[in-house]
């Protein structure tokens, strides 16, 4: 091969080397069930809410090309590690158990559980307190381990594929209380549907169960997107842009200590 060919075939090489780093997307994987405000969708099917703002800045911030992609909740971690998408930013508690199958980013919120039944109920956020009540949790989540590691001997379990399912029939009286995301129930009580009903109180911290706050999931070992994620984390937390997007949704911050 000439010198001038030598030269014609590595520009031609750098050009498609280049052409593939931009063309490359992180598909980031949130959960497919509406979880408002975090993310759901809207009239128009696009998906909408504090956490999708979120992705959104974090990815501008750290300069990746990412994709939301809807994955349902309890299919979400298998499509991580089986390489379907390469990244989750879907609400997900940062748990030991978690991270025995998939890495964390920096967490990017952390809010207490709560319990949550009519105003009417005399009803408190520990095993006494649900004694002989039904409890409503999402499966897959902290709040169904949480539940059933601590109040599996006050009364019923009852497990729900969708926050929305839970909420449903808690206003419709076939359950007596839920247990979520104080955020999430926040924004359930405010609501028409959640009108009968209140917070009753945060449930007793167990961060071996509810985890260290909410942060991106990654396959084990993919450090370099890992350290892109908390690089966009903590650059939108410096640059203010972190607490514009939460006020427009919350009245206080969502990030904790």
């Amino acid at each position: 091969m000439t010198m001038k060919a030598k030269l014609a075939a590595g520009i031609l090489a750098l050009a498609m080397t280049a052409g593939g780093a931009l063309a490359e997307q992180v598909k980031i994987g949130i959960a497919a069930e509406p979880y408002p405000p975090f993310s759901s969708p809207d009239a128009s099917g696009n998906w909408v809410g504090w956490e999708i703002e979120i992705i959104n800045a974090v990815c501008a911030a750290a300069e990746m090309d990412c994709v939301i992609t809807p994955v349902a909740w309890d299919g979400i971690i298998p499509s991580l590690t089986g390489k379907q998408i390469d990244a989750i930013m879907a609400s997900m508690s940062i748990t030991e158990e978690r991270m025995q199958s998939i890495d964390f980013s920096d967490k990017y919120y952390d809010t207490p559980t709560v319990i949550v039944a009519d105003k009417a109920v005399d009803i408190a956020p520990t095993p006494e307190g649900l004694a002989g009540k039904i409890l409503g949790v999402q499966a897959s989540t902290v709040h169904q381990s949480y539940a059933q590691t601590h109040f599996a001997n006050a009364g019923e379990i009852r497990v729900y594929q969708t926050q929305d399912e839970i909420n449903q029939d808690l206003a419709a009286g076939r359950i007596d209380a839920a247990q979520a995301d104080s955020i999430a129930m926040d924004e359930f009580v405010a609501s028409d549907i959640g009108a009968c009903c209140e917070v009753k109180g945060a449930v007793e911290n167990d961060t071996a169960i509810l985890g260290l706050g909410v942060g991106a999931g990654v396959r084990k070992g993919d450090d370099a997107l890992r350290e892109q994620i908390n690089k966009g984390i903590a650059a939108i937390r410096e640059s203010g842009a972190y607490d514009e997007i939460t006020k427009k949704y919350f009245s206080s911050s969502i990030y904790g200590s």
